[in-house]
């Protein structure tokens, strides 16, 4: 996907980490998925949320929205979160989703 302003060039500063990896796994449906998600700054100071999706130990999806205010992708990243907990999604001690 391309984006005209790519995320991970920390010009400026996040005020905090917004980081989240989740999984949801259901062996008798054959299900084992994951969700994660960042905020990080752009090179031109927007936030940037980065999602990926997919099934486990697969490389799956990636969405990025960026925004002129962190506060927008903070709320857009709490919302997210919601939906995926109300869905059977929990969190992980260790992250298993490596980029590539």
């Amino acid at each position: 996907m391309d984006v005209a302003a790519p995320c991970g060039d920390h010009a400026g500063m996040i005020s905090q980490p917004y980081q989240l990896y989740v999984e949801r796994t259901d062996p008798a449906k054959n299900m084992a998925r994951y969700y994660a998600m960042e905020i990080e700054q752009t090179m031109f100071g927007e936030a940037c949320l980065t999602r990926r999706w997919g099934r486990i130990g697969k490389r799956g999806q990636e969405k990025q929205h960026v925004f002129e205010r962190e506060e927008e992708a903070v709320r857009l990243f709490l919302e997210l979160l919601k939906q995926k907990r109300g869905r059977g999604y929990r969190p992980k001690t260790t992250c298993r989703y490596s980029p590539s």
